[in-house]
């Protein structure tokens, strides 16, 4: 007779896309498996992508040279509505990355309650050495080749690593002239011209400081008296510090790809904005001490933002990490064994499921506003998304305190427990 333990191993299932990362994923979920109380089917179900798509890219370089570029689109789940996840451009990209992604993502929109499941795509490229040109032609080609699969009640990509809302609007430029008509729902993340949210560029870096600020309440901080290190300084990073500096706390410590700058007493943000602006990095900033991303990210500080990649913070760091609490803005970047050192440290970690998903809450935002082309104002959108946030914390942090679990096993444990609900209410076809 089978038992949950049974459950809850990947290998006779996950060969395809066995890699790290998808270990890690896999390996939470097994963790929130003990505390979820899901049937043996659903579990199975649900340790698994339902699609995974491999196409490649034909394209024709400036230079007059062919390329094939692999690329992949990973659904997850699709119990609770369509698809939706993000489109990155990256030479790491892996069918194995996009289902560790598309998973996390699969938690996060049934903890959020969104009638969403998981995906995750992209294309291994390396984007800094392509033209916007032939970035265009790779995104156009790419969402042809998806256009059996995705779709504004399918599977709804949006931006993600090295994409922005140019990517989505030629995404959905593409899929609207072979439908025949604008059909700006089909991606979310685009620019408002064309069906775009007010507020959607900022809502992952803003929703990073509405629950680092939540939890600040919870654990009787203050919030202004604090020193953050932010590694990364993107649409992530950046807007989570500036929001952070907004509301009188200290950034001592930020990074990008190119290295890190500290200073004690706090950084100026916008001299840094400008310095990027103008010399396209953090490189060679004169103003404050330059370090290395490693060295970031072990400076000490009472609160960690981690908004860059997967897999920064692991055994091997763990242990000389100085943060107090660490806060997840970009997807996976703790691995299991880093996880469980911080736990021994009593370092608390905000976990990505929860910490990011204003992301995905406002492109749900937009998914609404285009299909019924109605559209709010900025106000209106931080309000519902602080809302929804603010739910979904509330209810992580008490089921943590009910079962003595750590935050993250709480927040997947929430998701898993939404989605197996509607899997258990609708049954597995046929």
């Amino acid at each position: 007779m089978e038992t949950r333990s049974e459950v809850q191993q990947p290998a006779e299932v996950g060969l395809e896309w066995d890699t790290p990362l998808y270990r890690t994923a896999v390996a939470q979920y097994e963790e929130a498996l003990r505390h979820a109380d899901v049937s043996v089917a659903v579990a199975r179900r649900l340790a698994v992508p339902e699609r995974a798509v491999m196409v490649s890219v034909p394209v024709c370089l400036d230079d007059g040279e062919w390329t094939i570029f692999p690329a992949y689109r990973v659904q997850h789940s699709s119990v609770l509505g369509p698809t939706k996840g993000g489109i990155r451009y990256d030479r790491h990209v892996t069918l194995g990355e996009c289902a560790a992604l598309a998973m996390w993502m699969t938690w996060k929109c049934a903890l959020l309650r969104l009638p969403y499941g998981g995906a995750k795509g992209g294309v291994r490229c390396t984007p800094r050495e392509l033209s916007q040109a032939e970035l265009q032609k790779i995104t156009r080609r790419f969402t042809s080749e998806l256009m059996p699969f995705i779709g504004p009640q399918e599977d709804i990509p949006a931006p993600d690593m090295a994409t922005n809302e140019q990517t989505m609007a030629w995404m959905m430029d593409t899929y609207s002239m072979q439908k025949g008509y604008a059909v700006p729902e089909i991606v979310t993340g685009k620019p408002i011209s064309v069906g775009g949210s007010v507020f959607r560029a900022e809502a992952t870096g803003a929703g990073v400081v509405m629950v680092i600020e939540r939890a600040c309440g919870r654990l009787g901080w203050s919030l202004p008296s604090l020193r953050f290190v932010v590694q990364g300084f993107g649409n992530v990073g950046g807007i989570a510090a500036r929001e952070l500096a907004d509301r009188g706390a200290s950034v001592v410590g930020v990074s990008d790809y190119s290295g890190g700058v500290h200073d004690p007493a706090g950084l100026d943000l916008a001299a840094l904005r400008s310095w990027i602006t103008e010399q396209g990095s953090l490189a060679g900033y004169p103003d404050a001490t330059n370090v290395t991303n490693p060295e970031l990210l072990e400076l000490d500080c009472d609160v960690l933002v981690l908004a860059a990649l997967e897999e920064q913070l692991t055994a091997e760091n763990a242990p000389r990490i100085r943060a107090r609490l660490v806060a997840e803005g970009a997807n996976g970047p703790t691995t299991v064994a880093g996880d469980e050192i911080c736990a021994e440290r009593g370092i608390t970690i905000l976990p990505d499921v929860l910490t990011n998903a204003g992301g995905v809450t406002v492109s749900y935002f937009e998914w609404v506003q285009d299909l019924g082309r109605l559209f709010w104002g900025r106000d209106e959108i931080r309000s519902r998304l602080a809302e929804k946030l603010g739910d979904a914390f509330d209810r992580v942090w008490e089921l943590s305190d009910q079962t003595d679990v750590s935050l993250r096993s709480a927040a997947l444990v929430a998701g898993i427990r939404e989605v197996a609900a509607a899997l258990d209410a609708r049954g597995i076809y046929p």
